[in-house]
C-alpha cells in the first residue's frame, strides 16, 4: 500500500509533467520552413569572398555557393545570396549585423564549435578545417620564424593557436585580410602565414606555394551552415537535402571540384 508521502510525491511529479506539457502548447509555432516555401526563396548570408567557399567567380562560385544552390533546388525554392563583408573580415558575429530578417542561413566559413553553437544552430557537416600554415617553400620547423596571422573565421580556437605559436618562439604579425597576408609573404616581410586551412589551401593553389595543417594538438572543426536556433522544420529539410546530395554523389563532386575532401555528412537534429 502506498503511503501518504509516496502518493504526494507521485502526484507532485505528475503535476510537473503536466505543467511542462501545458507550457509547450504556449510556445510559438516553428514556421521557418513554411515561410521559406511561401516566399519561394531561401536567403543566405555569406562573406564577399572567402575562397574556396565563396569566390565571387560566376564560373566557380565556391563550395558553399554550389551547395546552397543544390539545397535550394531540393527545397524547390530560389536561392538569394546576401553578401556581407564583415563576415569575412571580422571574427565577432555581433559585428555582422545579421538577423533572421536578413537571411535564414549563414555560410562561407561557419564551423561547428562551442563558440558558434552559443548563437547558432548547426546544419550537417560536409568538410573539416582547422589552422594551417602557408609559405612559398616548405618550412620544416616554424621555430623563430616571422608569420602573418589571419584569424578572422569565427569559432576556431585563436587562444590555442596563440599559445602554440608562443611556445615555438614565433614572431606573429597580425594581418587584416588574405590580400595583406599574400602581399607580406610575397614581399618577404613574412616567412609564411597561419590561417584557416581551406583559405591557406586556396592561397597556396593560387600562388603555387606550400601549405600544411598545424599539428593535431590544435583542434579541427566541421564546416557547416549556420541556422537560427529554433528553426527546426527548416533544419530537418536541409539535413534531408544534404543526405540526398551525399547519396547521389553531388556533394563529393562539388568538394572534389575545389580539391577538398569530404568529412561525411553528419545529420544533426
Amino acid at each position: 500500500m502506498l503511503t501518504r508521502g509516496q502518493l504526494t510525491r507521485d502526484f507532485s511529479g505528475l503535476a510537473v509533467v503536466v505543467g511542462l506539457l501545458l507550457l509547450v502548447t504556449f510556445l510559438p509555432p516553428d514556421t521557418s520552413l513554411s515561410e521559406v516555401e511561401a516566399k519561394g526563396a531561401i536567403r543566405a548570408c555569406v562573406p564577399t569572398a572567402y575562397p574556396p567557399l565563396v569566390t565571387g567567380d560566376p564560373d566557380r562560385p565556391g563550395i558553399d555557393i554550389e551547395l546552397l544552390r543544390a539545397v535550394a533546388g531540393e527545397l524547390g525554392v530560389r536561392l538569394v545570396i546576401a553578401t556581407n563583408d564583415a563576415i569575412g573580415r571580422d571574427f565577432n558575429p555581433r559585428h555582422w549585423n545579421v538577423t533572421r530578417g536578413v537571411c535564414e542561413v549563414l555560410a562561407g566559413g561557419v564551423v561547428n564549435s562551442q563558440l558558434t553553437r552559443s548563437f547558432l544552430d548547426m546544419g550537417p557537416a560536409y568538410a573539416q578545417t582547422g589552422w594551417a600554415i602557408v609559405a612559398p617553400e616548405p618550412l620544416d620547423d616554424i621555430e623563430g620564424h616571422t608569420l602573418g596571422a589571419l584569424t578572422l573565421i569565427s569559432g576556431l580556437d585563436r587562444i590555442g593557436l596563440a599559445s602554440y605559436l608562443r611556445r615555438r618562439n614565433v614572431t606573429v604579425r597580425v594581418v587584416r585580410s588574405g590580400e595583406d597576408l599574400a602581399a607580406g609573404i610575397a614581399g618577404g616581410s613574412l616567412d609564411g602565414g597561419v590561417t584557416e586551412a581551406l583559405l591557406a589551401a586556396g592561397l597556396a593553389a593560387e600562388k603555387d606555394w606550400w601549405t600544411a595543417p598545424l599539428p593535431a594538438e590544435l583542434a579541427r572543426y566541421d564546416l557547416v551552415f549556420g541556422l537560427w536556433k529554433g528553426d527546426l522544420t527548416l533544419k530537418r529539410k536541409i539535413v534531408a537535402a544534404f543526405a540526398k546530395l551525399e547519396a547521389d554523389g553531388r556533394l563529393a563532386a562539388i568538394l572534389e571540384r575545389y580539391g577538398v575532401e569530404p568529412s561525411g555528412v553528419v545529420p544533426a537534429l
